[in-house]
């Protein structure tokens, strides 16, 4: 596995909890990174929030995962900054995040989970 870890960034708490979830059942060894909402509990995103869970991942490669618009480009700025690898990718947030994370668990090398996270690619 390396040190390929997972960031979730949601613009409800209740999403990147349940998403966090859901694919800890598959990999018990990748470790996963989550913000869901704002710091006051509202809905939304902050850099700052981002850029402490982006901070917090132990991995020095990061496959993030978001919701909506200002997640992305919240995820876009910290990757900015941050001396990690962010790979953002731009696929359904539960089956690309579930896909990464069972592909990780089980020893894929990076470029299989990239091919397998095109395939899911949202182009619009």
């Amino acid at each position: 596995m390396g040190s390929i870890g997972l960031v979730i960034v949601s613009h409800s708490k209740n999403i990147a909890q349940g998403v966090v979830e859901l694919i800890s059942e598959v990999a018990k060894d990748v470790p996963i990174t989550y913000v869901g909402g704002t710091e006051d509990g509202g809905i939304g995103t902050s850099f700052d929030q981002v850029d402490r869970v982006v901070s917090e991942n132990p991995a020095d490669t990061l496959l993030a995962f978001f919701d909506l618009g200002s997640a992305k480009m919240n995820l876009e700025m910290v990757a900015d900054f941050s001396d990690k690898s962010i790979m953002i990718n731009r696929v359904p947030i539960v089956e690309g995040a579930y896909t990464a994370a069972a592909l990780l668990q089980a020893g894929a090398e990076l470029s299989v989970i990239q091919t397998q996270l095109s395939e899911l690619e949202i182009n619009k």
